[in-house]
């Protein structure tokens, strides 16, 4: 790890510590998926070792893996549709704590399990504030029957709304066709830019084929981000 990896790990690390002491007794919580929210997962799993007593729901595969390893005690939505909490990571955050995620493929089951949650606090490295969402491409989940079709729509909407961009499909490393958790496909939209993130993010669900994207808008209440400067808190913290 260079020296400037290791200061952002660091400084994510600090984000997930900040988290982890909100967290109280008998909390349900929302567990979510990345780099960052990876440190949180593992400063809980260090005080629920202390004594901690709380539930989670892990927002993707690799979370879940984190958390058993931990020995935090894992619940389902069905089991616990009602959560206290949720932390998660963004790839994208503005002023108003709307959000880009879903870089990691996770963004469907993490906008479930935030949508489940009375609050919902990001957890981020200083680089992911930004004035205007859309220089992280945006994810846009969809399933796999009519793939085209459904792509032509989204482009369709995108320039009706004054949009300009690319949309890519995902792929794995290997090269093959990225599978989310949920076994959907992945066009990336690179859009430079996001004047009206509401508008897109409401009319991109009228569209058949599409499951999900990453605009999340509303559901963030607050949100912790490392700085070289310390940490710094936006909204209800």
């Amino acid at each position: 790890m260079n020296d400037e990896a290791f200061v952002s790990d660091t400084l994510k690390r600090a984000a997930g510590e900040r988290a982890a002491a909100l967290v109280t007794d008998g909390m349900k919580l929302g567990l979510g998926s990345g780099s960052t929210a990876a440190h949180f997962v593992a400063a809980l799993g260090e005080r629920v070792r202390e004594g901690l007593q709380v539930v989670g729901v892990p927002t993707s595969e690799a979370t879940r893996e984190q958390a058993e390893r931990e020995g935090i005690p894992l619940t389902t939505l069905d089991e616990t549709p009602e959560l206290d909490l949720t932390i998660d990571g963004a790839d994208e955050i503005d002023e108003d704590l709307r959000l880009i995620k879903g870089g990691g493929g996770a963004h469907l089951r993490e906008k479930i399990v935030a949508s489940a949650s009375r609050r919902m606090i990001v957890i981020a490295d200083g680089s992911k504030r930004v004035q205007t969402l859309g220089r992280f491409p945006l994810p846009i989940e969809v399933v796999p029957f009519g793939l085209r079709a459904t792509e032509i729509a989204i482009t369709k909407l995108v320039e009706s709304l004054g949009l300009e961009g690319e949309l890519r499909l995902r792929k794995a490393a290997d090269g093959s066709t990225y599978v989310t958790d949920g076994g959907h496909y992945i066009l990336d939209a690179h859009l430079g830019r996001i004047d009206k993130p509401n508008v897109l993010a409401s009319t991109l669900n009228n569209i058949p084929g599409v499951v999900e994207h990453g605009l999340f808008i509303g559901l963030a209440t607050g949100a912790i981000l490392a700085t070289g400067e310390g940490l710094v808190e936006l909204g209800q913290v």
